[in-house]
């Protein structure tokens, strides 16, 4: 009897790319790392390339054409690992954001232990509410703009890149030749992570502080830069070059250097690490400096500190993780020998490295979970990296949170309010914290009963609910082997729930320790506080607004689960102060009266899904009736907020574009 003939699919598919730009790859001493080899997750390819997550469409409209898409199921392709590196060939343009952005996408995934799902295309209504409808691809355009910029496009859900000629002349450059920002390793790295981050925090793209699209753009560096440590040779390469000292100059910790030495920066268009002095010419070493953040507005510079923040980290657990190997080396000493490394010890440098600069990065992109809904700082956001990595790891042998809380704090990064730096004071509160102070305990049992019984929640006074009916009624998993549109559509049957508990159930209880107002209870609601009814009076409007579940892995093997809720509510801004308090104190509000802007509060709860505890509360700085909170957020709308510093621009430019992406970055890189 002949064996069926049964052939499994390849895990992975092996795709050629640049290490870094094609100025790199142009480098006589560079030509063995300028280009290499990455493996993606294996999917069936359509010609584009379009899969599951992406789709690549190549209309260059500023010349009229269309480029035909490369086809990476082609045999002849497969068998030699795409096609070879190219600056003038557009096919190879659409390989190289396919690899670098699916590449990103999998250090998400296997970060987050959930699926990736690109935010939702909207479709609001004048009474406020919306419905939401599933992008399941992200659609990239590799020649979409000639101009120097590159942007992720939350209207259009896509990455849009552009190509412009270089207008000076330098070692590294010739007049009139064309820079691809498609072909930037970096960019295009940077540019998907905006989007994945979209796809978790949407409202994190709305500055209502000065720290949000600073954020935004520092996450998209740390996602991109330490990217740079996952291609071996790359890393080995870097590491001889410093002779193990990776405080030294180097290109791991640069971002965009063809980009930047094209734009007439001289150099890579972000430095982790230092910079070159104007006066002598020479790379400096960039010190900490605690009071840089006072001094520092614009999103890219100020973000720059926080991602060498980051780095500081980064270098605090490789220094101590390789002293040994320095030991043995130098017989003691610590000082190494004139000349090249041995092979062997860059290798085990490289290893190591390697492995702290992946669990850096996975720590980074977890504690997106861990953050507030809304008005994020890179106070909470250390606060995330914390609270985080312990819930999973609360041992830490290698000592990475303190090396994080030491690097924030030698640059001047720290939560406001918090009197204290260490550990325990930084982690975000528990359930059981967060209602020491209430009299009525969570109910455990009663929040796992709403997700194992039929429920009527359609909660019709909730704007923004998906129309998606099930006539059951019950967590819905959300992991790395599951459906992406069935996901999606969980979240809403999730969400329905959560609503049910927190505005319906024993849930109420537990509002007011989340920083949620339900109703006049607490004193007066400001009209301008939105509700279901154009009243000043009787119930407020509670939207939650996402629950995902996130399956990961233990330091230690175990299996740890998490049900992250995040809740808002909203509230209408004014500019004119005087204006806010009429419009607070009147009896109603129509429903399509906008505001000037709109007051977000809300907070994220880390729920345990085999118990139904609340593990962690994460509250945004005030509530939703916080005229305080108000007033800073109307100061930093009114008084420009970001450079250059003259009223209503940029952050309500930003804030009320469409595209604020393409604004931030072609002002700042």
């Amino acid at each position: 009897m002949t064996a069926p003939n049964f052939i499994p699919d390849p895990i992975s598919r092996r795709i050629r790319i640049f290490s870094f730009d094609p100025g790199l790859a142009s480098q006589y001493d560079m030509a063995g790392i300028g280009e290499i080899t990455i493996k993606v997750p294996w999917e069936e390819l359509q010609r584009g390339p379009i899969g599951e997550y992406i789709e690549v469409i190549d209309v260059d409209h500023a010349s009229g054409v269309l480029y035909r898409p490369v086809d990476l199921s082609n045999p002849k392709l497969l068998a030699q690992d795409g096609l070879a590196p190219s600056e003038s060939n557009p096919q190879f343009h659409q390989q190289m954001v396919y690899a670098v952005a699916m590449t990103t996408i999998g250090h998400f995934e296997r970060a987050l232990g959930r699926v990736a799902l690109w935010s939702a295309h909207r479709k609001r209504y004048p009474d406020g509410g919306y419905d939401e409808y599933f992008v399941r691809r992200l659609r990239i355009y590799p020649h979409a703009l000639r101009d120097r910029n590159a942007y992720y496009s939350p209207e259009k859900k896509a990455l849009l890149f552009g190509y412009f000629p270089v207008e000076i002349k330098d070692e590294f450059n010739a007049p009139g030749t064309m820079i691809f920002t498609c072909l930037s390793h970096d960019i295009i790295a940077h540019e998907t992570t905006h989007a994945l981050l979209d796809g978790v925090h949407p409202r994190f793209n709305e500055p209502v502080n000065v720290d949000v699209l600073a954020f935004h753009e520092a996450f998209a560096d740390i996602v991109a830069l330490f990217q740079h440590f996952a291609y071996p040779g790359v890393l080995r390469d870097q590491i001889s070059r410093t002779r193990g000292n990776l405080a030294n100059e180097n290109m791991l910790a640069q971002l965009a250097q063809q980009f930047g030495r094209a734009a007439g920066r001289g150099g890579a268009l972000r430095d982790a690490l230092g910079r070159k002095n104007e006066k002598t010419g020479k790379w400096e070493p960039l010190p900490p400096d605690a009071s840089a953040l006072e001094r520092i507005s614009e999103p890219h510079d100020r973000g720059a500190v926080l991602v060498a923040a980051v780095f500081g980290a980064f270098s605090k657990v490789y220094r101590a993780r390789t002293l040994d190997l320095f030991r043995i080396a130098t017989e003691g000493t610590g000082v190494l020998r004139e000349g090249d490394i041995h092979p062997d010890l860059a290798k085990r440098l490289a290893e190591e490295a390697a492995r702290i600069a992946s669990y850096i990065l996975q720590m980074c992109i977890r504690a997106i979970d861990y953050c507030p809904p809304v008005d994020i700082t890179f106070g909470d956001y250390l606060r995330g990296i914390i609270t985080a990595d312990y819930d999973l790891n609360p041992d830490d042998e290698f000592g990475y949170r303190l090396a994080f809380v030491e690097s924030f704090r030698q640059w001047g990064i720290h939560p406001r309010g918090m009197r204290s730096m260490s550990i325990e004071s930084l982690m975000w509160p528990t359930g059981e914290e967060a209602m020491q102070d209430e009299d009525v305990p969570i109910d455990p049992a009663e929040l796992k009963s709403l997700f194992e019984q039929p429920q009527e929640t359609d909660a019709p006074d909730s704007p923004g609910r998906r129309k998606v009916r099930s006539p059951e009624v019950h967590l819905k998993p959300w992991h790395l082997d599951g459906d992406r549109f069935k996901t999606w559509q969980g979240i809403d049957e999730n969400a329905r729930v959560l609503w049910a508990w927190l505005v319906k159930g024993k849930g109420k209880s537990f509002a007011k320790a989340a920083g949620i107002i339900l109703d006049n209870r607490d004193g007066p609601v400001p009209a301008t506080v939105f509700r279901p009814v154009e009243a000043s009076e009787g119930p407020v409007q509670v939207e939650v607004h996402s629950v995902r579940t996130a399956l990961r892995r233990t330091a230690k093997g175990a299996t740890a689960n998490v049900l992250v809720v995040e809740i808002t509510q909203r509230r209408r801004g004014y500019f004119d102060p005087q204006k806010q308090k009429e419009m607070d104190s009147r009896r109603s509000i129509p429903k399509d009266e906008e505001g000037d802007f709109r007051y977000r509060a809300g907070c994220t709860l880390l729920i345990d899904p085999a118990s139904m505890t609340v593990r962690r509360v994460i509250r945004t700085a005030g509530t939703i009736k916080d005229n305080d909170e108000l007033e800073r957020q109307r100061r930093f709308l009114v008084d420009g907020g970001l450079e250059p510093n003259n009223a209503y621009s940029p952050a309500v430019s930003v804030l009320r574009s469409k595209e604020p992406f393409a604004i931030l970055h072609r002002h700042g890189g």
